[in-house]
């Protein structure tokens, strides 16, 4: 069996204070806490880890909106029927609150048999014109019963959606549309709820016009993990393989831990095109198939170790069912050795909580950001005894003798893309400002053994709300409310458009000519300005240095603790990013842009891959490298103004400086072009 640890991409460490899961007088958690004190807004955006009790936040919010500011009704939509079970009655007064949670056994159209065009469509008129206020029903639901009877029939209601990445902004998706009509006619107050809020991903979930009109309230993975009671560990990996996956799928998978294994979509290169072989070899590669439990519909599976319990959600006839039945039975959340491996396709992915999950495993990578986090959040319930838990990737080594070499390495790029950005998601949020004069230490910061020193740059953190604090010098500071909200607020949106560029990902990882400021300067440049044409110069400036210093101190982090072997198991992140601040001494923003990004994310690319497969990768990248296009000429020519600003003449060709150099032959290719169209 593979080592696992030998290659992990990064292990995160939380505290385990309690803090998250402990309720105030009211019965409210942390998160919910904080969300509930945005009850006024009319349009409120929960961005919330799975398990943080966004069902129950939203519950106290609506009777607060039914109760004491005249809103008729509230409609809570939900992506599926099974997610509607998380909205059950509450008696919520038992903990402290003023109101129970209270809805009409009719009116949970989640429960009712039928599809979603039969008479749910009516029941939803038939709601809105009775005297009860709280329904729940599907997002399809919804959709039809808006098409049917038009936005205005909800006039003065309440609409909360949850796992609200299921919204899109594009023309095609009609929930979307649906809500920035409800925007635009501006009589109903809406809550949006998600775990996994992407603007970077495939489709915007909202349109900018209409997210700037949500209040959001933000709870951080990071914060939900420190403030559990067990959890204590989450390490993060992608692992490649050869040949057929469930001839080597022991080599991630440990029959010891409770896992989710998520097989891959049929029409992906992992794919054997036969789900339920694919099953079966899974099965018969853990052990001996024993039969099914008349009970539970589980396979059981007899191994050395004892008698396995696998829940089978792949095989979608009537067998389904009574698995589904048996994983929803309250046992399932009693009694840890009640199912030990749960294998699924396209289920079990959100709003499914089996608090014992100890280990996500996917195969074959996923193209959506929320898809991923999704995913991870199976494992990241707090349970009693549960220390560790982790999400694996498992991917297929691209293949010379494939024809689709090119997306086989494409689908390495991705699945790497999406690594790093769950990192980042992971990680402490950072705070950045400028070092001067001027600077002092920043209460309910930590500065480490020293405290705070005025004579250097200090990187202070806040165990309670799972924070950095540092400063930098020749940081640019942002001067708008908008270019400052983005860099408290939306860091990991820009750093998720970053690590998703396919130029940014391909030459910082296989480019040995690459002058890393091309990408942090230049590349990331043009990423802010694209994403935000509304700020001016230097704010994006602002925003760029922001997001790269982000993204370069985790990684810088992590790459000390995955060097530090004796204690890659119990080193925090923390402690990697200080001790690279330490080891540096002097923390400006020109040493940050002269760090790739993409150099530990190599590193581990190098150890997780055969030295045959990792030269093919590079050799097909290398393949299409174009030396430069005008668009990267211009990015160069406007950093070469500013070094002539600063320093009184234009970078020189010959250089020893790469950079300056690489500044300089931007100018050259502009003025050979300019040339060029000037002979005609």
């Amino acid at each position: 069996m593979t080592n696992i640890k030998s290659i992990p991409s990064v292990s995160v460490n939380y505290a385990c204070d309690g803090s998250s899961t402990r309720a105030n007088e009211m019965g409210m958690r942390a998160m919910q806490e904080r969300a509930y004190e945005k009850r006024g807004e009319q349009y409120l955006l929960i961005k919330s880890p799975p398990a943080s009790g966004k069902s129950r936040a939203l519950m106290f919010i609506t009777l607060d909106k039914l109760y004491n500011q005249r809103v008729k009704k509230a409609i809570i939509v939900v992506p599926e029927k099974t997610i509607g079970a998380s909205f059950n009655n509450e008696p919520l007064s038992q903990y402290g609150f003023w109101a129970n949670w209270e809805v009409a056994p009719q009116w949970n159209l989640c429960n009712a048999p039928g599809d979603d065009n039969g008479g749910k469509i009516g029941a939803v008129k038939s709601f809105l014109d009775s005297a009860d206020r709280i329904l729940i029903c599907t997002h399809a639901t919804f959709r039809f019963a808006v098409d049917r009877f038009g936005v205005e029939a909800f006039d003065d209601c309440l609409i909360a959606v949850d796992e609200f990445h299921h919204v899109s902004a594009h023309s095609d998706n009609k929930l979307g549309t649906h809500l920035s009509q409800f925007i635009a006619r501006d009589k109903v107050h809406i809550i949006a709820m998600t775990g996994s809020y992407f603007r970077g991903d495939a489709e915007a979930v909202l349109a900018p016009q209409d997210e700037a009109k949500f209040e959001v309230v933000t709870y951080t993975y990071y914060e939900q993990l420190n403030g559990y009671q067990y959890l204590k560990q989450l390490d993060i990996g992608y692992y490649f393989y050869t040949g057929s996956y469930t001839d080597e799928i022991l080599s991630v998978l440990n029959p010891e831990e409770k896992t989710i294994i998520h097989i891959p979509n049929v029409n992906s290169r992992e794919s054997t095109k036969d789900k339920i072989k694919e099953v079966e070899h899974i099965i018969h590669e853990l052990g001996d198939w024993q039969g099914i439990d008349a009970k539970t519909g589980f396979h059981l599976v007899k191994t050395p170790k004892g008698v396995l319990k696998i829940a089978d959600l792949v095989d979608d006839d009537t067998k389904r069912d009574k698995v589904l039945s048996a994983l929803r039975d309250p046992a399932a959340r009693d009694n840890r050795e009640y199912v030990d491996i749960i294998i699924a396709l396209g289920m079990a992915k959100e709003g499914f909580d089996w608090i014992w999950c100890e280990h996500a495993l996917t195969v074959g990578y996923r193209s959506s950001l929320t898809e991923i986090i999704q995913i991870i959040g199976r494992a990241t319930r707090d349970a009693k005894g549960k220390t560790k838990s982790r999400f694996t990737n498992l991917i297929a080594e691209p293949d010379a003798s494939e024809e689709v070499v090119i997306d086989a390495v494409n689908d390495t790029l991705k699945a790497i893309a999406a690594s790093l950005l769950m990192e980042q998601v992971l990680a402490p949020k950072f705070s950045f400002s400028l070092k001067s004069s001027q600077s002092g230490p920043v209460d309910g910061f930590d500065y480490g053994e020293d405290g705070y020193d005025p004579k250097k740059e200090n990187i202070g953190f806040n165990q309670q709300t799972g924070q950095f604090q540092v400063e930098i010098k020749g940081l640019v500071e942002p001067k708008s409310k908008e270019a400052t909200r983005i860099c408290q607020e939306d860091l990991n949106e820009v750093i998720a458009a970053f690590v998703q560029d396919k130029t940014a990902l391909e030459r910082g990882l296989f480019d040995s000519e690459m002058v890393p400021e091309e990408l942090t300067q230049v590349r990331m440049g043009k990423i802010v300005k694209d994403k935000y044409p509304e700020l001016d110069e230097e704010d994006r400036e602002a925003v760029r240095q922001h997001a790269i210093a982000a993204l370069n101190l985790t990684q810088q982090g992590k790459k000390i603790i995955n060097d530090d072997v004796l204690n890659a198991g119990n080193t925090a992140l923390i402690q990697g990013v200080r001790k690279f601040a330490m080891d540096v001494r002097d923390l400006d923003i020109d040493l940050i842009d002269r760090i790739n990004p993409f150099g530990e994310a190599y590193a581990i690319l190098a150890k997780a891959m055969t030295e045959d497969s990792l030269k093919q990768v590079a050799q097909v990248i290398a393949g299409k490298k174009v030396n430069l296009t005008i668009e990267e000429a211009r990015g160069l020519a406007k950093r070469a103004l500013k070094f002539k600003q600063e320093r009184g003449r234009l970078p020189s060709l010959t250089s020893p400086d790469p950079w300056e150099k690489r500044m300089a032959e931007g100018v050259a290719f502009l003025a050979r072009m300019k040339a060029e169209a000037a002979n005609g």
